[in-house]
């Protein structure tokens, strides 16, 4: 059996006048338990958000928003998702100890919110982001 857990990123304060990206990161960890000497492979998919494309991913504050994106790779050249749409999983497996258990996997989520922004408003930004873990 496996469990995840995830910490989130956070981008504290955005300039919408700021030529550079604003970048954050956070993480999914993928802890496992089972038969000592099982492979457990699996990918991890990170779902669109609530804008719905991968391409267009939003931050919201009520009706404002803000572009953003999460990245597999600290270049932010491949967009994490779920292997359509241009978009990557994330690909992994691990093998189960003597005891049963293999050390937790720490994936590592890259955001980035592009520069010159100019029509962002102030307010509290959020997004809301489900991971699925698939094992084969």
């Amino acid at each position: 059996s496996c469990t995840a857990a995830t910490t989130g990123v956070a981008f504290g304060s955005y300039n919408p006048l700021a030529f550079g990206s604003t970048d954050s990161t956070g993480t999914v960890r993928l802890t496992c338990g089972g038969v000592a000497g099982l492979l457990i492979p699996f990918n991890i998919a990170l779902s669109p958000g609530s804008s719905g494309s991968y391409s267009g991913r939003r931050l919201r504050s009520g009706g404002n928003t803000l572009a953003y994106n999460l990245y597999t790779d600290a270049t932010y050249t491949t967009v994490w998702g779920d292997g359509s749409s241009a978009t990557q999983l994330v690909s992994s497996g691990v093998t189960l100890d003597l005891l049963g258990l293999a050390p937790a996997q720490v994936f590592p989520v890259y955001g980035r919110i592009p520069g010159r922004q100019t029509t962002a408003v102030p307010g509290s930004y959020s997004d809301t982001i489900s991971v699925t873990v698939t094992y084969y």
